[in-house]
């Protein structure tokens, strides 16, 4: 089974490389058809029918995180409801929710991002109506008393302290703090700890939060796996097409554009090796401009595993743990990160010349053509090889789709990443890695 998916997805990718059958269709990189609508509330709906056995992966996408509570002293509130979505309703109670998650033995789970919200399960595809029936019931009738609510919110607070202890989490926290002076995405998914221990306070408010934000026009669902089409769109609009429409946009500042390099040092109260994050201001994410993604490619040709200074540091010299480069897809315009974790205290300072110095060779000149173009290939290729399962197609799909509110990104983007030249890569070394547009931290730990 698997052996004949690959090659059914590796001829699609080689057919999607030939010239289209008219002047007007532009070739197709997403192997499998999809199905797109939207109910009259507002709803998006997208199917993915594929050959998978009788499996099904289920996700619901609620486009509200850390990005979308603007308001001061509230932030930290589209995870706390990652947690209460699991609460239970009037109809399904938590026990009996829980007791037919383990009848039918599915897989759930969910995470918040600073985009989205995103819960999923991997089910078999005879119990498809079943789980419509309770999922879109948390959707649209979640409720919970104020006691309740009151012991979740006291375990959010546990679950942040607990990532206190994780020196990645404690960097990423006070990066994105400093960047960001006035944007939301100056806080984390879990949010800040102030309002994170206020919370048990704030039973009404959460009222409000979930009715602003929890309605079908700021939500996605996506089904993948063994469907057919029109049964399940009829049981879509059986389950689903009560759910009120009501979403209210969130008052989010924008971030003013950053004149000045920022440097910060970050204490941790534990052991850790030193960790350097470098974070540049990108772009609120376009799949059709060519610099942006020029900027993605960047990131691997610069300090991925193949990169010239991941043989000298970390293979060659044995300087650091890893490098990554990384161009965050974000709704807003975010951060283009590069973490390092470095083995010796004190060549912190040398490690970040040595970023430095790449940085400035990729501003200078643009990088060898076919190193660009086997790089091209070998992202599509890793796509198209990683849509082997419901779950796999639906967990690749899920940022693009929370962030842009449709699929068609897919082909666009990728369409955009053959597009890109060498000089195109050049072009956004120079338009983002600026050193006044980024913020440079420093984690260290105990000795």
């Amino acid at each position: 089974m698997k052996k004949s998916a690959g090659l059914a997805l590796l001829l699609c990718c080689l057919m999607s490389a030939l010239p289209a059958m008219a002047q007007d269709v532009e070739p197709r990189i997403f192997p499998y058809d999809t199905h797109v609508e939207t109910l009259d509330n507002g709803l998006t709906v997208i199917l993915v029918p594929m050959s998978s056995g009788g499996l099904v992966s289920y996700w619901t996408l609620v486009r509200t995180g850390a990005r979308d509570e603007y308001e001061p002293g509230r932030t930290g509130f589209a995870h706390f409801f990652e947690h209460m979505m699991f609460r239970g309703t009037e109809k399904y109670p938590a026990e009996v929710y829980n007791e037919l998650i383990t009848k039918i033995g599915a897989d759930v789970n969910a995470f918040t991002t600073d985009d989205f919200t995103g819960y999923h399960l991997n089910v078999a595809a005879d119990d498809l109506e079943t789980v419509m029936d309770f999922e879109s019931d948390r959707f649209l009738n979640l409720s919970y008393p104020e006691g309740m609510f009151k012991t979740e919110a006291g375990a959010v607070y546990g679950e942040y302290r607990k990532n206190r202890t994780n020196p990645f989490f404690t960097i990423y926290e006070a990066i994105h703090k400093e960047a960001f002076e006035k944007h939301t995405y100056g806080h984390t998914a879990m949010g800040y700890e102030p309002d994170i221990k206020a919370m048990p306070t704030l039973f009404d408010y959460s009222k409000t939060f979930f009715s602003r934000y929890y309605r079908p026009e700021s939500s996605v669902l996506m089904i993948v796996g063994s469907i057919d089409v029109q049964p399940t769109m009829e049981l879509a609009r059986k389950y689903y097409g009560g759910w009120q429409p009501g979403y209210v946009a969130p008052q989010i500042t924008p971030e003013p554009p950053q004149t000045a390099e920022k440097r910060i040092d970050v204490p941790y109260e534990g052991r850790s090796l030193p960790i350097v994050w470098l974070a540049y201001k990108s772009s609120a994410f376009d799949p059709e401009d060519r610099r942006q993604v020029a900027a993605m490619l960047l990131c691997d040709l610069a300090f991925g595993e193949t990169s010239d200074i991941h043989k000298k540091l970390v293979l060659d010299e044995q300087v650091l743990e890893f490098i990554d480069g990384d161009y965050n897809i974000n709704r807003d315009p975010s951060l283009i990160d590069v973490l390092a974790r470095v083995k010796d205290p004190a060549k912190v300072d040398y490690v970040i010349s040595e970023i430095d110095r790449v940085i400035a060779d990729a501003r200078a000149e643009p990088p060898e053509a076919k190193r660009l173009e086997d790089l091209q290939s070998r992202l599509k290729y890793s796509f198209l090889m990683n849509l082997d399962t419901p779950s796999h197609v639906a967990r690749g799909l899920s940022r693009l789709i929370a962030v842009t509110g449709g699929i068609d990104v897919v082909d666009r983007l990728y369409r955009t990443f053959e597009q890109v030249t060498p000089q195109d890569v050049q072009d956004a070394a120079n338009e983002y890695f600026v050193t006044e547009r980024r913020t440079v931290a420093v984690l260290r730990g105990e000795s």
